[in-house]
C-alpha cells in the first residue's frame, strides 16, 4: 500500500503545514515520528514540502525524536492526571500542582496552532496532545486522533470528541467508542517504526556481539519496555536455568534493572551462561532481534502489539496492572482471544506458569507457527500508509 496524496494538494503547490503532538512515552511518539517520515517521503515524489511542527512537553521524549528528526519542536506546559481506584487519593499535591498547569497550556496551544496556521493537527495521545486538540478545535483546524491502543486512552478520548477524523489500531476498537463517533472513525493500524520489517537474523547476532548463542535452539527475546520492567525481569529470573537448556534467551533488562539482571548470571550452570545475554536497550538493531526471535516475552503497550502482530510473533504477554484506562490488559485479552498470543496477568503471573507456556511453545514448532499466522491475521504492516493518507487527507482542500 502507497500513501495516497491528493490531487488538491498536488495542484495546489504550496508546503503542506502540519502539526503534530503527543508524547509522554514511545508508543505515543512513534507514529507521529512514522506520519512526519511518511508524509514528507509520499510529497517530496510530488515535488512537495512538508512543514511539519512538534508541539509537545519539555523533556519529554518527543522533544528529542523531534530534535533527532531535525522537525521544529515548542513545548507547552501540561499536566498529568495520577488515577487510583479511591478517588479522594486523586486529590494528591501532584495532581492539583499539575491540574493548574492546564490552563496555561491550553493557551499557549491556542496562540501556537494559530501562529502556525496548519492544513492539520495530528493528535496521537499522552496528555500534552490534550491542550493541543483543543486548540485545534478553537482555532477551526482539521484534527485527526490516532489511538494505539483497543481501549481508548483518556488523553485521546477527550480530544476525539473535535476531531474530523479518529484512526484506530484495531477493528475492535470501533465498538468501544460512543456511537456518535463511530461515523468518523477508520481503522488503519499503528504504524510500525521504520525499517522494523526488514530485520535480518544472522546480522542480530554479529551486531550483538552474541558468542554464545546456539543455532540448534530456538530464540526467546525477553523485554520489558525501553526502561524495563523489574515483574519480566523477575519472572525470567527465576526460571532462566531451566529456560536455558530449552532455548537461547536475549534479556533487554532496562537501563536501571540491568546489573540486577547480569547477577544472576555467575549462579548459572557454566555451560549454559553463554546462551543468555542481557542489555540495558534494545537500539536500531531491534529489527534485527525481532527477525532473530522465536518467542518474545513482553509487556502489552500499544506499540509492543502492533509490532508482534505485524511480524507475525508469538508471545507470552505480561500486561502491566493497573494502567489508567486497563488498556494493557484488554490488548493482551484481545491477542489471546484470538490465539494469537498468552497471557499472564493476575495472580496467573507467576514463574511457574510461564515456564509452562514458554515450554509448550519452545517444544512445538507447529504450535508457534500457529500463533504466529493468527498474529499475523491481526497485524497491520501498512499503517503508516493508511494513516499518512488520512492526515493528507485532511490537510487537503475542500
Amino acid at each position: 500500500m502507497h500513501v495516497v496524496v491528493p490531487q488538491a494538494l498536488v495542484e495546489r503547490r504550496s508546503p503542506v503545514r502540519l502539526i503534530v503532538t503527543g508524547g509522554g512515552s514511545g508508543g505515543h511518539a512513534f507514529p507521529a515520528l512514522t506520519v512526519v517520515r511518511s508524509a514528507r517521503s509520499a510529497l517530496a515524489a510530488y515535488g512537495l514540502q512538508l512543514d511539519p511542527l512538534w508541539v509537545g512537553s519539555e523533556g519529554g521524549i518527543e522533544a528529542k525524536i523531534a530534535a533527532d528528526e531535525g522537525v521544529p519542536f515548542v513545548s507547552i506546559p501540561t499536566g498529568k492526571l495520577r488515577r487510583a481506584r479511591n478517588p479522594l487519593k486523586m486529590l494528591s499535591s501532584a495532581n492539583l500542582r499539575d491540574a493548574g498547569r492546564v490552563p496555561a497550556g491550553v493557551g499557549k496551544a491556542i496562540g501556537v496552532v494559530g501562529d502556525a496556521r496548519p492544513d492539520a493537527v495530528l493528535c496521537t495521545g499522552g496528555y500534552v496532545s490534550v491542550p493541543v486538540g483543543l486548540a485545534a478545535r478553537v482555532r477551526r483546524r482539521p484534527l485527526i486522533v490516532h489511538e494505539q491502543t483497543v481501549q481508548v486512552g483518556l488523553a485521546n478520548r477527550i480530544t476525539m470528541r473535535g476531531a474530523a477524523r479518529i484512526a484506530l489500531s484495531a477493528d475492535a476498537a470501533v465498538e468501544l467508542l460512543p456511537g456518535k463517533l463511530r461515523a468518523r472513525a477508520t481503522v488503519t493500524g499503528n504504524p510500525l517504526r521504520p525499517g522494523l520489517a526488514d530485520g535480518d537474523p544472522r546480522a542480530a547476532i554479529a551486531r550483538l556481539g552474541w558468542t554464545g548463542w546456539t543455532p540448534a535452539l530456538p530464540t526467546v527475546y525477553v523485554t520489558g519496555g525501553s526502561l524495563g520492567s523489574r515483574q519480566v525481569n523477575d519472572l525470567v529470573a527465576a526460571i532462566l536455568p531451566g529456560l536455558l537448556q530449552r532455548a537461547n534467551v536475549l534479556h533487554q533488562a532496562g537501563g536501571q534493572l540491568v546489573e540486577e539482571a547480569r547477577a544472576n548470571v555467575p549462579a548459572l550452570p557454566p555451560e549454559l551462561r553463554s546462551r543468555y545475554l542481557v542489555r540495558d536497550f534494545i537500539g536500531d538493531e531491534i529489527a534485527d532481534v525481532l527477525a532473530l526471535a522465536d518467542v518474545v516475552v513482553s509487556r502489552s503497550g500499544g506499540g509492543t502489539v502492533a509490532e508482534l502482530t505485524a511480524l507475525g510473533k508469538p508471545a507470552v504477554l505480561v500486561p502491566l496492572v493497573p494502567t489508567g484506562g486497563d488498556e494493557q490488559r484488554r490488548n493482551a485479552a484481545h491477542l489471546a482471544s484470538q490465539g494469537a498470543a498468552r497471557v499472564l496477568t493476575g495472580d496467573d503471573a507467576t514463574p511457574a506458569r510461564l515456564a509452562e507456556e514458554l515450554g509448550g511453545l519452545l517444544a512445538d514448532p507447529a504450535r508457534r507457527a500457529d500463533m504466529s499466522a493468527r498474529a499475523r491475521t491481526l497485524g497491520r504492516p501498512h499503517a503508516a500508509a493508511a494513516l499518512t493518507s488520512e492526515v493528507l487527507a485532511l490537510c487537503a482542500p475542500s
